[in-house]
């Protein structure tokens, strides 16, 4: 289930960043998001949704 917009996968990635152990100085929120949830929600949730559109 990917996020439903932009602010909210950037949110998720950050807080992936951070349990990961590569952002050292994250705000509370991303704090807070990080310790709430597992490395693998977090990820489902960062990455971008598919295109549903078709190439001829």
């Amino acid at each position: 289930m990917p996020a439903k917009s932009e602010k909210q996968r950037r949110l998720m990635g950050a807080a992936l960043a951070y349990k990961r152990g590569e952002n050292k100085h994250p705000s509370s929120e991303i704090k807070h998001v990080a310790e709430s949830m597992s490395e693998r929600e977090l990820a489902e949730l960062a990455k971008k949704p598919r295109s549903e559109k078709k190439t001829k």
